[in-house]
C-alpha cells in the first residue's frame, strides 16, 4: 500500500507540473493558484486550480488516474460527474492520466470532460480558451502491455476467445481450454477488461469488442517465429491438393501440420489462387511433407513454402473444412493475410467478411 501510495503521489506531482506548463502557454490565462488535495473521505479530486481569464475567474477541478485505460476512465468520469453535483457546479472537470488512448479520450469528450496526459495530448474548453493538442507518440509501458497481449501464450487465449466471443469462460475453464496457466489467462483477462473489449458476466468473461480486439491484433501483428523453408513441386492441381491432404496428419498422429496463410483461405473462404502453397509444421511433420510432396529444396523460384514453428500452440486452433484438408483457424489465417501486402489484404478481409463477423 505504501508503494501504492508513493507512486500516486509521484503521479500527481507529475500532473500537476503538466497542468501548470500547459495553461502557462496560454497568454490569457493568470494562474491565481494551484492546490493538491489530500485524501479527504467527501472528495475525490486531486487537483484544484484557480485561475483568471481576462478578468474572469475559472475553477478547474481534476481527477489524477494511474491508468488511463477505459474502464479506468470511465469510473474517473462518475467521480468527477459527482463532485460536480455535489461540491463545484460551475467547475471544469479534467481528468489527467500517465496516457489515454484515443477511445479513452473519445470518453472525455462525449461526457464534456477536459484531458490531459503526460505524452502531451490535451483538451480543455471552458470560457473563451479552448486548448487542443494530438501527439502521435505512446508510452514505453503502453506498447510493452499490447506486445505482451499478442504473445503466442496470451494469443492461444485470444483464439479461443475468439471462436465464440459471446460464450463465457471461467478462469479455469479457459486455462484448459487453451492449454495455458491460470496466471497467463489472469494477464489477457485484465489486459481485455481495461480496454473494454471484454465484459464479466454471472457466467464469467466474454468479448464484448471482437472487432476491436481483432483490429489491434492485426495492426500489432508479428508473424510466428520459425525457420522458413522454401521448396519446389512438380505436383500442381488437383494432384498437389490430394497428397496434401493425404499428408496432413490424423488427430492422435501426435505431429502438427496445417495448411497456412493464403493456402489456407482457400479452403475456409476462396477469394483468389496463388502460385505458392503454404504450411505451417513441426520438426516431426517436415520428412513425411517432403516425400508426400516430392519436395525439393531450392534457393529461389519456390512453390511450396513450409514455417517450421518455434512455438506451435497456434496450430492448437485448426480446422478441416474438407477431409484431411487440416487448415489454421480464421483468426489465424486472416491475420497472416492482413499482413502479406496487398493481395493478402485483399484476401483477408473476404475471409473477415465470410468467417469472422459477429452479431453486436
Amino acid at each position: 500500500m505504501l508503494k501504492y501510495n508513493y507512486l500516486m503521489k509521484n503521479i500527481e506531482i507529475q500532473a500537476t507540473e503538466a497542468l501548470c506548463l500547459l495553461l502557462g502557454k496560454v497568454s490569457t490565462i493568470n494562474l491565481l493558484s494551484v492546490e493538491q488535495k489530500g485524501p479527504e473521505p467527501d472528495q475525490s479530486v486531486d487537483i484544484v486550480a484557480q485561475i483568471d481569464v481576462s478578468g474572469k475567474r475559472h475553477e478547474l477541478v481534476c481527477i489524477v488516474k494511474s491508468s488511463g485505460q477505459p474502464r479506468h476512465v470511465r469510473m474517473a468520469l462518475l467521480e468527477l460527474f459527482n463532485y460536480k453535483v455535489h461540491h463545484a457546479h460551475d467547475a471544469t472537470p479534467v481528468l489527467i492520466a500517465p496516457y489515454l488512448s484515443p477511445e479513452a479520450q473519445a470518453l472525455c469528450r462525449e461526457q464534456d470532460v477536459g484531458f490531459l496526459d503526460l505524452e502531451g495530448n490535451a483538451r480543455l474548453i471552458f470560457g473563451s480558451v479552448f486548448i487542443e493538442r494530438q501527439v502521435a507518440s505512446k508510452p514505453a509501458a503502453d506498447r510493452r502491455e499490447l506486445r505482451s497481449l499478442f504473445k503466442p501464450k496470451s494469443a492461444q487465449v485470444l483464439r479461443v476467445l475468439l471462436r465464440n466471443p459471446r460464450q463465457a469462460w471461467r478462469v479455469t475453464e479457459l486455462a484448459l481450454a487453451a492449454d495455458v496457466s491460470l496466471g497467463h489467462v489472469s494477464n489477457v483477462r485484465v489486459c481485455l477488461l481495461d480496454r473494454e473489449w471484454a465484459r464479466v458476466s454471472d457466467d464469467g468473461l466474454y468479448l464484448s469488442e471482437p472487432d476491436a480486439l481483432l483490429d489491434e491484433w492485426r495492426d500489432k501483428y508479428e508473424p510466428p517465429i520459425g525457420k522458413r523453408l522454401a521448396f519446389y513441386t512438380t505436383l500442381h492441381g488437383s494432384a498437389f491438393e490430394e497428397a496434401s491432404r493425404r499428408a496432413l496428419p490424423s488427430d492422435g498422429e501426435g505431429s502438427l501440420t496445417a495448411f497456412a496463410s493464403f493456402s489456407a483461405a482457400q479452403w475456409l473462404a476462396p477469394y483468389g489462387r496463388t502460385g505458392t502453397q503454404y504450411f505451417y509444421a513441426d520438426e516431426a511433420s517436415l520428412e513425411r511433407l517432403k516425400s508426400a510432396l516430392k519436395l525439393t529444396s531450392i534457393s529461389k523460384g519456390e512453390n511450396v513454402v513450409i514455417t517450421l514453428l518455434k512455438d506451435s500452440g497456434l496450430l492448437r486452433e485448426t480446422e478441416e473444412p474438407a477431409p484431411g484438408a487440416i487448415c489454421t483457424c480464421p483468426v489465424q489465417t486472416y491475420l497472416d493475410l492482413a499482413n502479406a501486402g496487398e493481395r493478402g489484404r485483399e484476401a483477408a478481409d473476404h475471409l473477415r467478411q465470410e468467417r469472422l463477423t459477429w452479431p453486436k
